[in-house]
């Protein structure tokens, strides 16, 4: 059974026990199984005590030295210039690399919170994000931590091609929609799409985003069809009650199959008439749904390209639904989205 990663730094008796496996046979795998180090911490290792050892039979064969990787170790400390500023912290180490692993936050919504009041107690430090992107590829101040471990791997180019098509859209267009809704600065705004998972599974999640506080709602559904969108809204729309129509004022599509019955989507469950305004984007303009596609992303962190639906439960969409409007957002100052929406739905009540 491998062991739970501790996120520490690894010490003279780890690098003893790393000889050993190696003179074993063990794979840098089975040895970051044992001693519970992301798998890529034991090959930076094994490179830093990297030498050429001569054989009886005078050949040479690379092996491994614990004493030589301690040595390096110490020179390139040295070597570094001014000492860093996270020094011999590592309980801010340990927290940083804990909310990296296990809460998949990103160096910016982290420095965030090692601002709010009872981290800088605890911790009494503050970074700015370039400079946590500097220690995670240093590699040895988060030995646990690498790019590959961060949603994002830096800054993203906003490269969108606004794409129009001579194809007009299912229903209303997105260019009939209101001014307030491009501007965000309106409650009640939504964007809708779908995540699929593998060819194979016909389960998939409805995604409603709410554009000014980026605040979502995830549903499972058991397939991809209008009616399976239909009866999803109907039971959003008995949940919220009356209040629907000031919540949900309008949705933004695109030009998707599961959403091209318009009557059904905006027609009441509950009352004669509509309940909220549908509006149809651009086809292939992924652009004009830009807080769905942001927010996709995160989804795909816990549901990665590849996940059969068929095999989720709705409990484990919850959590991620929790998470995601849990998580600190840079462009709401790292507020979160439970915290605005549940403020947007006190002030209409």
């Amino acid at each position: 059974m491998a062991a739970r990663r501790s996120f520490r730094h690894i010490n003279d008796r780890d690098r003893y026990t790393i000889e050993l496996r190696v003179k074993d046979g063990r794979t840098p795998q089975e040895i970051a199984d044992e001693l519970g180090f992301h798998v890529s911490t034991i090959y930076r290792e094994l490179e830093r005590g990297r030498y050429k050892r001569l054989n009886s039979d005078y050949t040479e064969r690379e092996s491994y030295s614990p004493e030589i990787s301690k040595a390096r170790a110490a020179e390139a400390a040295t070597a570094k210039g001014a000492p860093l500023k996270i020094g011999h912290n590592y309980a801010v180490v340990e927290y940083i690399e804990g909310m990296i692993l296990e809460k998949k936050y990103s160096p910016a919504a982290i420095c965030a919170e090692l601002r709010k009041p009872e981290n800088l107690e605890k911790y009494n430090i503050t970074f700015c994000r370039v400079t946590l992107y500097k220690y995670i590829d240093d590699g040895n101040i988060f030995p646990n931590v690498t790019r590959k471990n961060l949603r994002e791997r830096g800054e993203r180019k906003n490269d969108h091609k606004e794409i129009k098509e001579k194809k007009a859209p299912r229903g209303r267009s997105i260019e009939e929609r209101p001014a307030e809704v491009e501007s965000r600065e309106v409650f009640g705004h939504w964007e809708m799409d779908t995540v699929v998972g593998r060819k194979a599974s016909k389960a998939r999640l409805l995604v409603l985003s709410e554009r000014k506080t980026r605040y979502e709602i995830i549903i499972r559904m058991a397939d991809g069809t209008t009616a399976s969108v239909v009866r999803a809204l109907n039971r959003l729309e008995r949940q919220y009650g009356a209040s629907f129509s000031e919540i949900f004022k309008t949705i933004t599509v695109d030009n998707g199959s599961e959403f091209a019955d318009c009557e059904g989507i905006e027609k009441s469950c509950r009352r004669s008439g509509s309940r909220t305004t549908l509006y149809y984007c651009h086809p292939y303009t992924s652009c004009e749904r830009g807080t769905n596609e942001n927010i996709n992303r995160m989804i795909r962190w816990h549901f990665p390209k590849g996940t059969s639906f068929d095999d989720v439960t709705a409990r484990e969409v919850a959590e991620v639904a929790v998470w995601i409007n849990d998580y600190p957002r840079e462009i709401l100052d790292f507020a979160s989205a439970e915290m605005l929406f549940t403020a947007e739905l006190s002030l209409a009540a």
